[in-house]
């Protein structure tokens, strides 16, 4: 993988190379001569991937966990439980996500010179899923002339978010044909499936070892993942290719089947693939906050198994403490996280098979697809704790705190699916979050001290260094959104 010796540059030199803000002739001075100019798809692949999750995960403690009352800090001076997002909490993700999106594309590019149909897939699907993480995030974000910088465009134009979302939709088409085809070709010279990387590169794909099936799927579950996201938009036509992928054409469109094939970057207690919380003090990690009185009374009133995995007892019981309590008046920390926690292997989740059956619930009670949605929930709640590699306690599904009410309003409904939704999504970058923006449940409570007039945020404010780098295009995707500030709403995000 070529590297410009990345740990030597500042913060905002990262901004300028994954934004392609800066001059030519810094990407010169901080090139070594002696490495390869055109790195191998195989060769990006795991490293990048790698350093998405870890840094999505990394974020998942620190923001969406305080943000969606998973834990609540014990810190007076960390306010983010009561919604006050200082704007320099957007530069970490905006610099390293563009920074990996650059290798994706990469992978893709250096695929289509060789016409390699299956690392083309993945680098589309690679591309999609963290340009979703991008623009989920801020809205309208260069796009189609980001991570261009060798190509002269050093002040990218931002995108509108509809039409970037019209793109990730095409390249995920794309991606998906692209697979189909290489299958295609396999069984038509008596190879026999799933379809496989070359046996020397399986190695270097620590997501499927090399299973091109399962790329598929992961690729049409992401699909799903947006397809809904987008659904409060008619112009998207999200509802009818969700119907197309569940029921009228699904062998084309082949999603996860079980918890096996679910997208976890599995850690592992070696590097290279370690945890994003291996090197971290046990403190950092769980000794300034503690879980909240939303997350455990929850998974206290469904008896979830789940909790010996996710939490500590406080005395005999689990315990929480409340989210957005006044400043001064600091709670006794409870229940926090466990240590083992640090090196889970399942915190490496991108997108898992219960959350694709939560996503298929909520299309069912929509009126999308045609199937009943208890069925789908039902299935979604026994994967979200079997992927745990714990069983399901007898009586769970009938349970009143966990059971699906098919004579429940719509509301109450969505409030069930969402609600195990949100626990399906523990650690899982920001997507707790964007799921909350998308349909305000689970409901959460509102603590004394929350500001912002009590309202979740909607979006994080664009990076400084870009206001001050890419100024013209900056301004130009303010006036069109309306402004840079917290409680904007992007384009998917409707009341």
């Amino acid at each position: 993988m070529k590297k410009i010796k990345l740990f030597a540059i500042s913060a905002l030199a990262v901004t300028c190379l994954a934004t392609s803000s800066c001059t030519k002739d810094f990407e010169e001075l901080n090139t070594n001569p002696n490495e390869t100019v055109v790195a191998t798809p195989a060769s990006l692949l795991a490293p990048a991937l790698h350093d998405v999750v870890t840094r999505n995960n990394n974020r998942a403690l620190r923001l969406t966990n305080e943000l969606m009352q998973v834990h609540a800090t014990i810190l007076n001076n960390d306010e983010i439980h009561r919604y006050v997002i200082r704007p320099g909490e957007s530069d970490y993700m905006w610099n390293n996500w563009y920074l990996q999106r650059t290798n994706f594309v990469n992978i893709y590019n250096s695929a289509l010179v060789t016409q390699n149909k299956s690392y083309m897939a993945i680098g589309l699907i690679l591309d999609v899923w963290v340009t979703s993480l991008i623009t989920d995030m801020f809205g309208d974000v260069p796009y189609s002339e980001a991570n261009k910088g060798r190509d002269g465009i050093l002040q990218p134009k931002f995108d509108k978010q509809e039409m970037i979302y019209k793109d990730l939709f095409a390249k995920l088409e794309e991606a998906n044909a692209l697979l189909a085809s290489v299958e295609a070709a396999e069984l038509a010279a008596g190879v026999l499936p799933p379809a496989m990387l070359p046996e020397d590169e399986r190695s270097l794909d620590p997501l499927y070892n090399g299973n091109l099936n399962l790329w598929r799927k992961f690729g049409n579950s992401l699909y799903l993942r947006l397809l809904m996201r987008t659904s409060d938009r008619p112009e998207a036509g999200a509802s009818n290719k969700i119907r197309e992928i569940a029921e009228t054409n699904p062998s084309f469109y082949p999603i996860f089947s079980n918890n096996a094939e679910s997208a976890i970057l599995r850690y592992t207690s070696t590097l290279p693939l370690v945890s994003a919380f291996t090197n971290m003090r046990e403190y950092d990690f769980n000794g300034s906050h503690g879980l909240t009185e939303f997350f455990v009374n929850n998974l206290n009133a469904m008896e979830d198994p789940r909790r010996t995995k996710w939490a500590t007892k406080f005395g005999s019981d689990y315990y929480g403490i409340p989210s957005g309590y006044a400043a001064g008046n600091i709670p006794e920390r409870q229940s926090s996280y466990p240590k083992a926690l640090m090196n889970e292997p399942l915190l490496g989740n991108i997108i898992n098979y219960a959350e694709v059956q939560f996503i298929l619930s909520e299309a069912a009670l929509k009126g999308y697809v045609t199937a009943d949605p208890k069925s789908y929930y039902d299935q979604g709640v026994t994967a979200a704790i079997t992927m745990w590699n714990l069983e399901v306690p007898a009586g769970h599904l009938a349970k009143p705190a966990v059971a699906f009410d098919p004579a429940a309003g719509f509301e109450a409904k969505m409030e069930q699916i969402m609600l195990q939704k949100y626990f399906t999504l523990f650690f899982t970058d920001f997507q707790q979050w964007y799921e909350f923006r998308r349909t305000g449940h689970p409901v959460l409570p509102i603590g004394p001290g929350v500001q912002n007039n009590g309202q979740m945020p909607s979006r994080f404010r664009y990076p400084v260094v870009v206001q001050s780098l890419n100024g013209a295009n900056y301004n130009a995707a303010v006036a069109e959104m309306g402004a840079d500030d917290i409680n904007t709403k992007v384009w998917w995000d409707i009341d």
